[in-house]
């Protein structure tokens, strides 16, 4: 008899999701065919065996056209939404990835209890002399006192440029909202405008469903710390937050409201931009013989400790809100709840008192604001340049080798930082911060010396929006990863050439390596022509796949036919783009 012990701890292993295009169909021909097999074994007759083969062959064939028809329908409605279909081959052709380990109700409560304790450990680490310093206020007139109501076609065009989403509190899945949105449209319509007139947001909309997630593959999914929360929210939420976002920007846009050098959740201000400035900024320093010092800046749960209080007052004072419009987003922070789900199990609720919710439409934009009081500390310090993506912060300063004394200027500068977060009740992550010195390698000791406390924070590279920063400022670390990952992309893409047409395989290498080769190719023109040859062999290899070539195919001919300019052409086109685009007002 089996020990009951060993009934209890066996698990069930699920396959369903490296084969999602197995269908019903298919498993009634494998019954079929194990039934068959064991007949087989059973006689050892030749008749059954014959039978076998048969529907073996059958069954093989039938595999082959429900793969090929699934990935060609996958990469066909996924074709304008590279990261859905980048997520969805992703977890198909590689091993998936690391997922919180919940396995019942207790998990999930373990994890609310996590996320609330953080917030209120940062919160409460805030000394009361930090909450008393004196903030400067401006005053802004008023830009927005009132939302507009929207029409039947602006709310219909609106929703149907949304993407579907899945939330435990949907009522009715995105997709069936969207497609039904004809019938339900006006009784939307009403809801919308109802909540812009009274400036009133209904309780359902504020109620989140939190869904940890790993913040990178490498962390160990044993520890709650290496999640962060996405708040999941009601479909129709996201529709209101959607239609106020879009009449805030406007007026921002119009009066100019954003911190100059803010980008992230902005039109025309992307990742690129930004270190697009900064890099120009240090490699023109460099050529003038000057050191720089470059400090990234982390902020430890940003979105979450933002205080309502403070928001409030920032959207009134720095931003010129009032009226209505005010009221519905004091409404809109307050009383809100959350609760964690992850599979069938979900935590109780608890109330959300301080930040705003990742995974919203108005959470990042909001905090761009909360922001705003710290560009007038940050451009106060003449010397030291910064530039903002979201809650990422990066201060440099440059100096002739003879200036040492100037980086006494940047000890001063984070001070204030502190000073003015403690305030704002975020808080800075000191284990993150990380610090690159651009010298000539005899002046790189003795910066390291000038910058005191900080030099323990010096680092060989840093990874900087995605983009590895080296002390030369020659990308060679960088694109090193990015051939290693472009590779690794490129064998599991290349799993999937036997069962996709020619234009599919194209739109698959162009969401999992031509994206990689163009993201930031801006700064690519300080490459040597030995790291642009490393990347043009990555875009060498994804030609010869597509058109199922040799390696001895000459590759000139191949690009012309395909109609790919070469990896170093590509970043001068895109630097003829983004001149353009500056030129006509479109950056």
């Amino acid at each position: 008899m089996v020990s009951s012990r060993f009934l209890n701890e066996s698990t069930a292993s699920n396959f369903s999701a490296a084969t999602p295009w197995f269908n019903e169909s298919l498993r009634s021909l494998k019954r079929q065919c194990r039934k068959i097999e064991r007949l087989w074994k059973k006689t050892h007759l030749h008749i059954h065996l014959l039978h076998l083969k048969d529907l073996l062959t059958s069954f093989n064939s039938a595999v082959r056209d429900v793969r090929v028809a699934y990935f060609s329908n996958l990469v066909s409605q996924s074709k304008g939404n590279p990261k859905v279909l980048f997520n969805t081959i992703s977890s198909i052709v590689s091993p998936a990835s690391p997922t919180a380990s919940i396995h019942s109700v207790a998990d999930c409560e373990n994890f609310l209890s996590f996320f609330v304790d953080k917030v209120n450990k940062v919160r409460s680490s805030i000394s009361p002399s930090a909450l008393s310093l004196p903030l400067p206020t401006p005053t802004r007139p008023i830009i927005l006192d009132s939302f507009a109501p929207v029409s039947l076609p602006e709310l219909t065009k609106l929703v149907n440029s949304m993407k579907t989403s899945a939330c435990p509190l949907h009522i009715l899945p995105s997709s069936l909202f969207k497609s039904a949105f004809q019938s339900i449209g006006p009784s939307v319509l009403s809801i919308i405008n109802a909540s812009l007139v009274s400036g009133q947001v209904p309780a359902y909309f504020k109620n989140a469903v939190i869904h940890p997630l790993l913040k990178k593959p490498s962390l160990d999914p044993s520890l709650h710390s290496s999640f962060r929360p996405i708040s999941k929210l009601p479909f129709i939420s996201k529709i209101l937050e959607k239609v106020v976002a879009k009449q805030l920007t406007a007026a921002l846009d119009e009066h100019n409201i954003y911190d100059s050098f803010q980008s992230g959740f902005r039109r025309a201000h992307s990742t690129e931009t930004a270190l697009l400035r900064v890099s120009n900024d240090l490699l023109t320093h460099s050529d003038a013989g000057d050191c720089s010092v470059l400090v990234l800046l982390d902020l430890t749960a940003a979105f979450d400790t933002v205080d309502h209080h403070l928001l409030l007052e920032r959207l009134r004072d720095w931003v010129g809100l009032s009226g209505s419009a005010l009221e519905w987003f004091s409404s809109y922070l307050s009383e809100r709840s959350f609760s964690v789900a992850v599979s069938k199990f979900r935590s109780s609720t608890t109330s959300l008192t301080h930040g705003v919710p990742q995974g919203s439409v108005l959470g990042p934009l909001l905090f761009l604001l909360y922001l705003l009081p710290l560009q007038h500390i940050l451009s106060s310090f003449k010397g030291i340049s910064y530039h903002l993506y979201a809650d990422d912060i990066q201060l440099y300063i440059s100096f002739k080798p003879h200036e040492m004394s100037k980086l006494q200027l940047l000890h001063t500068c984070l001070d204030s930082i502190k000073t003015w977060m403690a305030g704002s009740f975020l808080q800075l992550n000191e284990d993150k911060t990380e610090i690159l010195i651009c010298a000539p390698d005899k002046l790189v000791p003795k910066v390291r010396d000038s910058l005191g406390q900080l030099a323990s924070h010096t680092k060989p590279s840093v990874r900087n929006l995605g983009v590895t920063f080296d002390p030369a400022l020659t990308l060679d670390s960088h694109v090193s990863s990015l051939v290693g990952s472009s590779f690794f992309h490129l064998r599991n893409v290349a799993k999937l050439s036997p069962i996709l047409s020619r234009s599919e395989l194209e739109t698959v290498l162009h969401t999992f390596i031509s994206s990689c080769l163009d993201y930031c190719n801006s700064l690519f023109t300080c490459l040597s022509r030995t790291s642009l040859n490393r990347l043009q062999v990555v875009q060498n290899a994804c030609a010869r796949l597509l058109t199922k070539s040799s390696k001895h195919t000459h590759i000139t001919p191949l690009l012309l036919q395909l109609h790919w300019l070469p990896v170093n052409s590509r970043v001068h086109f895109k630097i003829l783009v983004l001149v353009c685009r500056a030129l006509h007002g479109q950056v």
